[in-house]
């Protein structure tokens, strides 16, 4: 139904799509989630042209709709969009706005326009609400009366961006439950959401959005579940990291071990926890990998917490020549790390740049 071919869009600091390509069938609920500032809405908003692809193509139904000749507003009518603000007309009561653009844009009689606006506020729950203006409802009632009106167009593709962000946390579920009926329906929608439960529970299938894509996508359980890339694990798992990049025997290791304890406090990790880790650092990094690598070496350092389930592991990689930090002669400084970790585990890898990695789980 959707086909998306190579799509990029740039903005003149950032460049949060650099090439999307994917396929959305009809029917398909898709959830897409991932941090801020990955280009999850304007991922959406390009869909509809409300932002105008730097490069790509974007297919609706045969219907290449990033082609000039296209008719981009007879496509957008199968398209409904719903946003984080309500954009209701304050001048208009709530059956006026939702009869508005079927009457105006797809001219429709008065009176049936009425009647499915009012089969539509049924559905939603607020029937009652017909003759309120906007500025007398909640935020959870303007959502509602919003996607009321979209579906008053009678879309084939609905576009939700965080409908539910601008809500005051006891008003989400409503909007929420109009949003599980039309995944009932079968109509097919993209769902822009933070909200993690949510998106698992209603979508077919989930888009986990980075470094500049579609960094991951599978069913609600495999991403969920069993995320397979790193960024995918991390964001599931509430996983925070504190990360850097040796290139110098002489670097600021008070500058690091102060980051590092920083990152604890952070977040709320306690000071043993804290302590184990520039232990770790110090005793396996800075007195057993570093002296054995080369003049131009590289040495990944990344520290990481989940918050889930309150435990600490830390990852470092480097080059050169295979060292399993486990046969050092530095008989001390490895009892040291060892007495701070539940588990050391190396293994040689073939990333560009780095042959080992040391996986340290903390005690």
């Amino acid at each position: 139904m959707i086909c998306i071919e190579h799509l990029r869009k740039e903005y003149p600091e950032v460049t949060p799509l650099k090439d999307v390509t994917v396929t959305i069938n009809r029917g398909d609920v898709i959830s897409v989630i991932g941090p801020s500032g990955t280009g999850k809405s304007t991922f959406i908003r390009c869909i509809n042209l409300l932002e105008t692809p730097t490069s790509g193509k974007i297919v609706i139904d045969g219907e290449c709709i990033t082609d000039k000749k296209c008719d981009i507003n007879r496509v957008r009518r199968k398209m409904g969009m719903v946003f984080q603000s309500f954009n209701l007309f304050p001048h208009m009561t709530v059956i006026q706005n939702i009869m508005a653009a079927p009457v105006d844009l797809l001219k429709k009689p008065k009176r049936e326009a009425f009647e499915r606006g009012m089969q539509l506020l049924r559905t939603v729950g607020l029937a009652d609400k017909a003759n309120n203006f906007p500025d007398e409802l909640s935020g959870g009632q303007k959502q509602r009366v919003a996607i009321a009106r979209t579906l008053a167009m009678e879309p084939e593709i609905m576009l939700f961006d965080e409908p539910t962000s601008a809500l005051d946390p006891t008003m989400v579920g409503e909007v929420q439950a109009v949003i599980r009926d039309l995944a009932k329906q079968g109509l097919t929608m993209v769902i822009v959401t933070h909200e993690m439960h949510f998106a698992r529970e209603i979508a077919s299938r989930v888009f986990y959005m980075d470094e500049g894509g579609i960094y991951e996508e599978g069913t609600p359980d495999e991403i969920f579940d069993h995320p397979k890339r790193e960024k995918t694990i991390r964001f599931i798992k509430h996983i925070k990291v504190f990360e850097t990049l040796i290139t110098s025997k002489d670097f600021d290791f008070i500058g690091f071990n102060t980051g590092l304890e920083e990152f604890g406090r952070r977040n709320r990790m306690s000071q043993r926890a804290i302590y184990r880790m520039q232990t770790v650092f110090e005793e396996l990094c800075v007195q057993i990998v570093l002296p054995v690598l080369p003049d131009d070496f590289k040495l990944h350092v990344a520290a990481e917490y989940s918050q889930d389930d309150e435990t600490a592991t830390m990852q470092i990689k480097y080059g050169g020549e295979a060292f399993d930090p486990a046969t050092s002669a530095n008989e001390l400084s490895l009892k040291l790390a060892l007495n701070a970790a539940e588990s050391i585990e190396y293994e040689p890898i073939g990333e560009e740049g780095f042959t080992n990695l040391v996986t340290v789980k903390l005690k």
